[in-house]
């Protein structure tokens, strides 16, 4: 099945609306919405040993760093040690890591030495443009013999100089599929020479330390991810992105399909490989509360290295009002399992919110004023976030309102 039915929708945005109020976006700085105030619904519970590590995918600009004190308020104190972010794929300025843009997740991971900064690289300019298959295999095998070998010299450099140098870097990730330019279909080997080529000159900057992260979509997509992997000397990490879908398959099938979940595990167990997921999340299934379930428990039993949920609708929890009962799911089985736990929220009903009759759990309530606005954005991770300091909503009065 194609990438654009498995995969989670595209992160880059049309900038028009962006472009008409980036002045006065740039003269008064972002600004960064209070957290959301943790509601009182869930206990913590007893862990027996400690929750794998986790964190989400927030946002990519500075309100995205912003928001992880706010998640981890919302979970009772338990920490998220890994920040998601990517790297806008338009031009390859953007790939080389433009300034400005890395800072703040840089200072955010040299805060504390047991944190992860998780970095999604392009691996083609033009990334969601459409580009034929024609075009990528001619730029797949000039890549292949070293045409932009520069661009992620420049990108190794700028991460090092930033005091970053052990970045997990989940390099063109979803390449069995078919949105990204990046895509691996149109010829393999030429695309697993150019991802040879790529580490090769990323590890060849001094003081480097990077993990490189493969993470195709789950299942078999446009073409199996097997026929990608390029090799256990250039690979690190064995990810892979797994959201609930397609519609109506259970979890059961998602661990059981060709190329699914359970076939990941034994894969990256033959190679030597520590696992990790990138990207997860609700979708097609709607508000799914088994699958959100079982896949923390999937991560329990074989703690991957890393995993960091998709958090904006459809697929998240936090961010997202559409997900009550996954919400509450996700934040029973994470709320108060830090080194340190808080202790519950008092109850504090709120006048706007009516308890269900049933033994039911309660839905998450809506975010109060000052809380992350309900939005489904085309794209939560493009320029426009950054410049705008908040995702991209439809319309324009949030600006005049003040966000």
């Amino acid at each position: 099945m194609a990438s654009r039915q498995r995969g989670a929708p595209r992160r880059r945005p049309a900038l028009i609306a962006a472009v008409a109020v980036m002045s006065a976006a740039l003269a008064v700085g972002p600004r960064l919405a209070p957290d959301p105030a943790p509601p009182a619904d869930a206990a913590p519970p007893a862990p027996e040993r400690t929750v794998p590590p986790f964190g989400a995918f927030l946002g990519s600009g500075p309100r995205g760093v912003a928001r992880v004190a706010g998640l981890r308020r919302w979970l009772g104190g338990t920490e998220p040690k890994v920040a998601h972010t990517y790297l806008p794929g338009g031009t390859w300025q953007d790939i080389e890591g433009p300034p400005g843009f890395l800072e703040t997740w840089a200072h955010w991971r040299r805060q504390e030495t047991d944190r992860t900064l998780v970095l999604n690289v392009p691996m083609q300019e033009h990334n969601e443009d459409d580009v034929p298959d024609a075009e990528v295999r001619s730029l797949l095998r000039q890549a292949a013999d070293g045409a932009f070998d520069r661009h992620f010299r420049t990108l190794a450099e700028r991460l090092v100089r930033l005091r970053v140098p052990d970045t997990v870097i989940v390099l063109g990730w979803e390449m069995n599929g078919v949105t990204y330019t990046h895509r691996c279909g149109p010829d393999p080997l030429a695309w697993k020479a150019y991802w040879n080529r790529i580490v090769t000159a990323m590890r060849a900057v001094p003081g480097q330390r990077f993990r490189f992260d493969f993470a195709p979509s789950r299942g078999r997509d446009a073409v199996p991810w097997t026929e990608c992997y390029p090799g256990d000397d250039t690979v690190d990490i064995v990810g892979m992105d797994s959201y609930d879908q397609p519609a109506g398959m259970s979890f059961d099938e998602q661990v059981e399909e060709p190329y699914g979940l359970r076939q990941h595990v034994e894969f990256a167990r033959a190679h030597g490989k520590p696992l990790s997921y990138p990207e997860w999340g609700l979708f097609r299934n709607g508000d799914d509360p088994e699958y959100m379930r079982r896949m923390l428990a999937w991560f329990e039993e074989h703690r991957p290295l890393y995993n960091t949920l998709t958090d904006y609708c459809p697929h998240g929890v936090w961010q997202c009002p559409d997900n009550p009962a996954a919400s509450l799911a996700y934040r029973t089985a994470l709320y108060g399992r830090g080194e340190q736990p808080a202790p519950p929220p008092e109850p504090t009903p709120s006048p706007a919110t009516t308890p269900p009759p049933s033994p039911t759990p309660s839905p998450v309530p809506a975010p109060g004023p000052g809380s992350p606005a309900p939005c489904a954005p085309p794209d939560p991770g493009g320029w426009a976030e950054y410049w705008l300091g908040r995702q991209p909503c439809p319309g324009l009065d949030w600006w005049l309102t003040g966000g």
